[in-house]
């Protein structure tokens, strides 16, 4: 078998994987570099799994609230730890697998092994450094590994790891990443989470879930800053009312490790300090690409704040070298990643019309309780750019299948621009947002009008009809509240 390759991409993650597939959809020779296993963090350790978690909870909030609806529960619902984590771990080696199985259809080599640039258009393949953390799914024997192999095109999709503080790094046992908060062996009685970011809040969701004391520690004036303050104002007061602990303008200056615990000296923003005692932390200050050990400085690959730079299609300073996905930098999405490689290797087969990816139509979601989903520009900074805007908000107090669903606490708001009525925003908190938000990206994309949305027929009853009537409510039509 030829190590020859029309193109090789460095890693398997939503950005690899799906590149490899549209690459050999495209007629293109394709092989893809793993060094541990298919799908990514994306699907092993982060999107999918924590999904599978965040699903127990939410089943476990519904059946603690199960008098509410009329239901009676006989005995107390519990979580079982171990069958939790257990289905989460199975749901994503069912991934995993089905990874594998578009690899083999696509007829898309996979190589095992530790990849380095050598040169320009040169992968020489180490031997894998790492394990393979799901012994479900072992890397198959007599398939490629070691070796140097050639391609005109070479596309890092190395992704990203947890950001380490120093002094609060790590350690597995009581200073977690989302690696170990994901897969615990126990259930913490307390635990403190330093960062309010989606991961953050996420976990700091779950966990209050299953009756872990939680207190979650943030830098800024906000939780989940890069969102709506209106929006991250009604999601904080919907988690403390489910008891969980917020401080913001705070940051954990030191942590003390006991035996089994940990001391946390949080400071605010006024200098004073106190200590919250917690039985694990979670480290869920962002994410950093993945860039050492590739050999990038060998090549001179321009970097920056531990990214690789590339322009609008993924090419980076050196030719025929491109990156995607998290280790090309912000925002740090599957989604983003997916996208981004579907136009980096669509360039490169010369097809026609192929623009630089729109950053302000990506979306991003979070998928604690409430969810919160957001697209596009905030009003903060809609207003700082300044742009005359049209607001409209409409509750989800005033809509009928959220009153019946029990879950009426919510909000959708919706951004205008005020001389051409174009949508620049739109932001939610509340049941489902997570599934609705893709109808504003979609109007966003075809640049819709605020009289197209306005004269688009939304199902009844549905959570949906809430979009169309904060957008009747940014223009004093509003006609449910």
């Amino acid at each position: 078998m030829s190590n020859a390759y029309d193109v090789i991409i460095i890693g398997s993650g939503p950005g690899g994987y799906v590149t490899a597939i549209r690459a050999a959809q495209l007629g293109l020779k394709t092989a893809i570099v793993e060094r541990e296993h298919l799908g990514g963090i994306c699907l092993n350790w982060g999107c999918i799994p924590t999904k599978a978690l965040l699903r127990s909870a939410e089943i476990l909030d519904h059946a603690n609230h199960a008098k509410s609806y009329g239901l009676t529960l006989n005995g107390t619902m519990t979580a079982d730890v171990k069958d939790v984590v257990a289905r989460s771990r199975g749901v994503s080696a069912r991934l995993n697998g089905g990874v594998g199985f578009l690899m083999k259809k696509n007829k898309i080599d996979v190589i095992w092994g530790e990849a380095k640039l050598t040169k320009p258009g040169e992968v020489v393949v180490g031997k894998m450094t790492k394990p393979v953390v799901e012994p479900q799914n072992p890397v198959p024997k007599g398939v490629l590994g070691e070796g140097t192999y050639t391609a005109k095109h070479i596309i890092v999709a190395t992704g990203a790891r947890p950001r380490a503080l120093p002094g609060i790094e790590p350690d597995g046992k009581l200073i977690w990443t989302y690696f170990e908060a994901m897969k615990p062996d126990f259930m913490p009685k307390s635990l403190v989470v330093m960062g309010s970011g989606a991961i953050g809040i996420e976990f700091a969701s779950f966990y209050r879930s299953m009756g872990v004391d939680v207190t979650v520690v943030e830098l800024m004036a906000n939780i989940m800053p890069v969102e709506d303050v209106e929006i991250s104002t009604l999601a904080r007061k919907q988690l403390e009312k489910r008891g969980l602990k917020i401080i913001t303008e705070a940051k954990v200056s030191k942590v003390e490790k006991g035996t089994n615990s940990i001391t946390a000296h949080v400071e605010t923003k006024d200098g004073k300090v106190q200590t919250i005692t917690a039985d694990r932390l979670i480290s869920a200050v962002g994410v950093q690409g993945n860039i050492e050990n590739l050999g990038l400085e060998t090549l001179g690959v321009k970097t920056d704040r531990g990214c690789i730079v590339i322009d609008g299609y993924g090419k980076t300073n050196v030719p025929g070298l491109y990156a995607i996905g998290d280790v090309a930098g912000p925002p740090m999405l599957a989604h983003k990643a997916e996208h981004e490689g579907v136009i980096c290797i669509e360039k490169i087969a010369g097809l026609p019309n192929v623009h630089p990816m729109d950053k302000a139509k990506i979306p991003g979601c979070t998928y604690c309780n409430p969810q919160v989903a957001s697209v596009g520009l905030t009003e903060a900074k809609a207003k700082a750019d300044g742009r005359e805007i049209r607001v409209g908000r409409y509750n989800f107090n005033a809509n009928g299948k959220a009153i019946a669903l029990g879950e009426d606490q919510g909000m959708i708001k919706t951004i205008f621009d005020k001389k051409t009525g174009e949508l620049i925003g739109a932001h939610m908190v509340g049941a489902e947002v997570t599934e609705l938000i893709q109808g504003f990206v979609v109007a966003m994309n075809l640049e819709t009008t605020e009289e197209e949305l306005m004269h688009t027929i939304f199902p009844h009853p549905t959570l949906s009809e809430m979009m169309k009537e904060s957008v009747l409510d940014a223009y004093g039509r509003v006609l449910n509240a």
